[in-house]
């Protein structure tokens, strides 16, 4: 059953995402405001996959990204970006700094659900 920890600021784009997620045979979906609310989540839940913005308060998505593939517990959890930020350099950053995937806004549901499965292979 995966677990899948949906990090977005904009509680509009996480129930998009969440709802989205739901989608996913057996799928459990843990939401999280922030970075810092995810790391947060991480430490207390088993998670397969991370959906984050890059957009956010307190710890935004890149931060996070850093901090999870620099960590030894989380390194091997995926991370699929997802955000409005649709220039090549950001993507680049995102890559770079150990992001697995890079989906720009509007998303199209049946293309991150399609992404998702690729990494969870369900």
């Amino acid at each position: 059953m995966p677990s899948i920890l949906v990090v977005e600021d904009s509680p509009t784009m996480r129930q998009l995402i969440t709802f989205a997620m739901k989608r996913i045979a057996n799928a459990r979906v843990i939401e999280a405001t922030d970075g810092v609310d995810a790391l947060k989540k991480l430490s207390s839940e088993k998670v397969d996959l991370i959906l984050a913005d890059i957009n956010m308060p307190v710890m935004d998505g890149l931060k996070l990204v850093s901090l999870v593939k620099n960590n030894q517990s989380y390194k091997d959890i995926p991370v699929i970006i997802v955000t409005t930020e649709g220039a090549k350099e950001d993507k680049d950053r995102a890559m770079a700094i150990g992001a697995d995937a890079y989906l720009a806004k509007p998303i199209q549901t049946q293309e991150l659900i399609r992404l998702v499965n690729s990494f969870i292979g369900s």
